[in-house]
This record gives structure tokens, C-alpha cells and sequence, in this order.
């Protein structure tokens, strides 16, 4: 079985994160930020992780450190979870639609972080989360589960839709990038 614990206390946020990357898609989310409970509950459904996140942030402040700190813990666990990565597929890339917008997610988890993000939104909240702490999310997640994470909303009009597109995107690249595929590592270095 491929899954992890991760338990991350700063003076900002405490987060227990649970995951199976070899679930069903069952989620039990509880940020404290509505919005992003909904996307974290559609990236584990559509990439097929079981998860469990629970995190208490300093939401009377704003939603960056919250949104940020489950990122990181995410990605560690993300990282924990693939062990060697012996035999994951190590790509994946998705192009979704939700109504009239667009996405592409690429990812590779090649031990190198980096992340390129294109995604404009005409609001500066979805529910309580400040649309620009998806970025930081997802910073979070590319530098701790060290992955080239490639993000972009191509168009869309409706906010809501292009996030909620990008997060299933984001689930069903992982899913495939995660895959266990042979039982060679993908890598002419030998290592990721």
C-alpha cells in the first residue's frame, strides 16, 4: 500500500493529512475554508486518493496560510506516499473542460520542483478563499511533493468553473503521473 501520514504545526497551522494514492476517491476534508474543502474533495475523487485532511489555520487572519500550509503537508505527503517511485509512470497531463472553461495540467514527478501557473480570475474571492492563494497552494504542493507542476487555464468567463476545472485536472494528471506502470524506474539518471 502506498500511503502516508503527515502531521505539520507551525504557530499558523496545524494539519494532519492521511492519503492512499491507491483508494477509491473517498475524502474527508476540513480546512476551515469551505471553497478549498470543495476542490480538495474533487482532486481526491477524480485522481482516486483516499484522504484525510484536517487542518486548524489562523483563518481570522485570511485564507493564504492556511491554503498555503495544506499545500506544503500535500505535497510531503505526496512525496512519502511514492516512496522510490519505482515504477510510477512519472507523467501525466489532462485537458478538461467545465462548461466554458478550459484547463491543462502537466505533471512530471521528477525530484525537481518547479511551477508554472496561468490562471487569471476576474474575482478576488470564491466563497472566503482569495482567489490568488490558489498559486500559493499550489507552490506549496510542487516544492514539497517535487514536481514540475505546469497549470493553465487556456479561457473560461465563470471563476468557479476554472478552478474547480484545474483542480480535476490537477487529480487526474496525479492519478496518471502516480500510476504504477512497470516495475522500472523512469529515469536514465536512475534516480528522481
Amino acid at each position: 500500500m502506498r500511503n502516508s501520514t503527515i502531521v505539520r504545526k507551525t504557530s499558523e497551522t496545524e494539519i494532519q493529512i492521511d492519503l492512499n494514492l491507491d483508494g477509491c476517491g473517498i475524502t474527508e476534508i476540513d480546512t476551515g475554508v469551505g471553497f478549498l474543502d470543495h476542490m480538495l474533495t474533487l482532486f481526491g475523487f477524480h485522481g482516486g486518493f483516499d484522504m484525510s485532511i484536517k487542518c486548524k489555520g489562523d483563518l481570522n487572519t485570511d485564507t493564504h496560510h492556511t491554503s498555503e500550509d495544506v499545500g506544503i503537508a500535500l505535497g510531503q505527503a505526496f512525496t512519502k506516499a511514492l516512496g522510490d517511485k519505482k515504477g510510477i509512470e512519472r507523467y501525466g497531463s489532462v485537458c478538461l473542460s467545465m462548461d466554458e472553461a478550459l484547463v491543462r495540467v502537466v505533471i512530471d514527478l521528477s525530484g525537481r520542483p518547479y511551477l508554472i501557473y496561468k490562471a487569471g480570475f476576474n474575482r478576488e474571492l470564491i466563497g472566503s478563499m482569495a482567489t490568488e492563494d490558489f498559486k500559493e497552494f499550489f507552490q506549496g504542493f510542487a516544492n514539497n511533493c517535487l514536481c514540475n507542476l505546469h497549470i493553465e487555464v487556456l479561457y473560461g468567463e465563470n471563476d468557479h468553473h476554472k478552478i474547480e476545472a484545474v483542480f480535476k485536472g490537477f487529480g487526474r494528471a496525479m492519478k496518471k503521473a502516480a500510476e504504477i506502470t512497470s516495475d522500472i524506474l523512469q529515469s536514465t539518471k536512475g534516480a528522481l
